[in-house]
């Protein structure tokens, strides 16, 4: 790991406790990038745990910052609904994307329970082998003693294997998944993958139109086991129009791909910033279901998650009003050293490993969780199979992003593999 990342993070911690409460940003997508929001979220924890700002372009906004706050916010529907958006970001007036995600009972049970069957015990049992032996073949083919990027040769190839299965998707166009995934929660950057929301529109029309022509096959065929035939032939999802459809497609992309595939990532870099927990590991593979849970707490691939407030609420002494945006910071619950022992030790022996907010809580509790724990499951008991040791060999690269905490490079070797 690079010495420059290092006094990079020292400063912002300076900076941190230096500046205004008020000025604090969490929204700051940069701090994300260079991996330097954890001071800024700390002293919100400790001195501001419902904390207000006001974003340049978003207006006002509130950060529920502690774990039993957010918990307390994401099951009370009641209160604090997911409608229009669960970003920060209001849908544009001419480029809406309903998604069930983002809607309240009873619309969103209805259609969450339409794709539901996808990750029910009995398909999840069908799909393990399929992922073993593709998560078999992509580490076979890795080079030993070269550097690669982990990232896009093992992170995005089986994630995207598996959403391209979930979608009965052509196999050969695969990597269109990821790139429809990455440009829906880009931010605009010049020559980034979207530079604008303009281009971001039109890469959007460009993945809801491909699927239009699943859509017409799939409609006018018996119904099938796959997501868009469930859509296609669901009671409450065959009515969709265009925008409504490009919303679920959206959902279940970035559900089924950018936050397993981050977590493949971040657990190779826990390991290597915890070498202790990596031998643990090696020396019990038994270890692999708790590590994997505790790596999900670790990551927390998705920062936050946004609700609106449908009346006048009162928080920590807090008066959140009608209409007010109110962002669950999964990421900061996740170290809330009140509820979590030890929360920023990386620990794959902790007592209760599942006890992290990543996957939310309440009727939008992450449909696809438990697929999300099989792929990081299998991938590790593949790995020790193999390689004795995966070395990070640089500093990550990190998502330009507040909502998506992941990495677009991990540079890695492999020094050798097992004898046989």
């Amino acid at each position: 790991m690079d010495d420059a990342g290092d006094s990079i993070r020292r400063a912002a911690r300076d900076q941190a406790y230096a500046m205004p409460l008020a000025d604090i940003q969490p929204l700051d997508a940069e701090k994300f990038r260079n991996d330097t929001f954890w001071p800024y979220f700390e002293r919100l924890r400790a001195e501001a745990p419902v904390h207000h700002a006001v974003d340049e372009e978003l207006g006002p906004y509130w950060s529920i910052m502690k774990y039993n706050d957010i918990m307390a916010v994401d099951t009370n529907h009641q209160v604090f609904s997911s409608e229009p958006s669960i970003t920060a970001f209001d849908p544009a007036e001419d480029f809406t994307m309903p998604m069930f995600i983002a809607m309240d009972p009873p619309k969103h049970d209805a259609q969450r329970k339409t794709v539901s069957p996808i990750v029910a015990p009995a398909n999840l049992a069908y799909l393990e082998p399929i992922i073993r032996e593709r998560a078999a073949k992509i580490l076979d083919s890795l080079p030993v003693g070269e550097e690669f990027d982990w990232v896009d040769t093992v992170s995005i190839e089986l994630t995207t294997m598996t959403l391209a299965t979930l979608f009965d998707f052509p196999w050969e166009d695969r990597r269109k998944l990821t790139f429809w995934s990455d440009a829906a929660t880009a931010a605009p950057t010049p020559g980034g993958i979207v530079e604008s929301d303009e281009h971001r529109r039109a890469i959007l029309f460009e993945c809801v139109d491909y699927f239009l022509r699943l859509w017409n096959e799939r409609v006018n065929a018996e119904p099938r086991n796959d997501l868009i035939s469930m859509l296609a032939h669901g009671e409450s999802t065959r009515n969709m129009d265009r925008m409504e459809y490009l919303g679920n497609l959206i959902l279940l992309i970035v559900g089924g791909n950018d936050t397993t595939r981050n977590t493949i990532s971040g657990s190779v870099l826990a390991l290597n910033q915890n070498p202790d927990q990596y031998q643990k590991l090696r020396d019990h593979p038994d270890l692999i279901p708790s590590m994997v849970s505790e790596t999900i707490r670790w990551q927390t691939p998705l920062a936050y998650m946004r609700r609106t407030a449908k009346e006048d609420y009162e928080l920590r002494g807090k008066t959140i009003k009608a209409g007010d945006k109110v962002l669950m910071w999964y990421v900061s619950g996740n170290r809330d050293e009140e509820v979590i022992p030890e929360p920023n030790r990386y620990n794959i022996e902790r007592e209760r490993p599942r006890q992290h907010l990543s996957f939310g809580f309440g009727i939008h509790r992450c449909v696809g969780n438990r697929l999300a724990e099989l792929q990081l499951k299998i991938i590790w008991e593949e790995i020790l199979r193999r390689f004795p040791d995966i070395r990070v060999t640089g500093e990550p690269e990190r998502v330009f992003s507040s909502f998506v905490k992941g990495y677009t490079r991990l540079p890695v070797i492999i020094p050798h593999k097992n004898k046989i």
